[in-house]
């Protein structure tokens, strides 16, 4: 009589210790998974704010610089009994020139004034840089009838798209440190409309080209703030040359900076503690931007 016996079953489970080993083996490639994501996305915050940042101001610069080198100009009378309100051809593209103050008859501008100016501290209803410049119409086809006849209308336009008034254009740039924009008023008919045009902007400085002493054959060019140059409408602002604009613009992406974490201002010599900054700009990028327009005027009126 035969007896047979079933073979043994090789198939066993895991035991405990093994579980707990691939358990933490798993954990750990989560871990470094996850770090490693977690420097990328810093890294690519980082890059993205440097970017934004660029854009910024490049477009702030754009925007002033199209209002700074225009500043102190007019048109060339091309008769010498023709009038300015005389608006018959030829009108477009016509050379310029820069003169001192004038009448229309009707309004009064003043170029030590109205052309530019600017306050160190300005306070309420005030504004760091004030850029101006004559307001001409010419001879334009309207798009909205193009078969009809020209008719003069002003082509240029302020900071803010504006036309003006119809004798002035004119922007006004100021920080609102409440809010961390730069902004600019457009004045015109209607009255003043100030919009920001630059958001996360940390300090906005303005410095002038001053030419002094061009009467004794020996003429000294200077940077100097505004206080030097004088009250808003005195004369040493048809002394001014160029004019340097510096902006300190931060990102939105908080970083892991170490503690002493500094940046040098527009000053060129005040170090600035990132990791002991306020919010919103607490450990964030911060940089700093500077250009120089030279007027068209060149100091000529002066």
């Amino acid at each position: 009589m035969k007896y047979s016996t079933s073979r043994p079953n090789n198939q066993r489970g895991v035991t405990l210790l093994e579980l707990l080993v691939g358990i933490t083996i798993g954990l750990l490639t989560i871990a470094v998974a996850m770090g490693a994501l977690m420097v990328s996305r810093g890294v690519t915050g980082s890059v993205s704010d440097v970017s934004d940042l660029q854009q910024q101001a490049s477009y702030a610069f754009r925007v002033i610089g199209s209002q700074l080198r225009q500043s102190g100009s007019i048109k060339l009378k091309m008769s010498a009994t023709k009038l300015e309100t005389d608006l018959t051809p030829p009108l477009v593209a016509e050379p310029v020139a820069f003169e001192t103050d004038f009448t229309d008859g009707t309004n009064t501008f003043t170029l030590a004034t109205d052309t530019l100016s600017g306050l160190d501290s300005p306070g309420a209803s005030e504004y760091k840089l004030t850029a101006g410049y004559r307001n001409y119409t010419e001879d334009v086809y309207l798009r909205t009838n193009p078969s009809a006849p020209p008719a003069p209308e002003s082509v240029l336009r302020n900071c803010l798209g504006g036309t003006g008034t119809p004798t002035l254009i004119q922007s006004q740039f100021v920080l609102n440190v409440a809010t961390n924009e730069l902004r600019c008023n457009g004045p015109s008919v209607a009255g003043n409309d100030i919009q920001p045009i630059v958001r996360n902007v940390a300090n906005f400085r303005v410095r002038y080209l001053m030419q002094t002493e061009a009467g004794t054959g020996n003429p000294n060019l200077r940077y100097v703030d505004a206080a030097t140059v004088g009250a808003p409408g005195t004369p040493g602002w048809a002394q001014v040359f160029a004019v340097e604009v510096c902006l300190v613009l931060f990102g939105n992406e908080k970083l892991n900076l170490p503690a002493g974490s500094t940046y040098t201002d527009c000053d060129g010599a005040t170090a600035v503690n990132l990791t002991t900054l306020a919010e919103p700009r607490n450990r964030r990028v911060h940089m700093v931007f500077r250009n120089v327009y030279q007027l068209r005027s060149q100091g000529l009126s002066g």
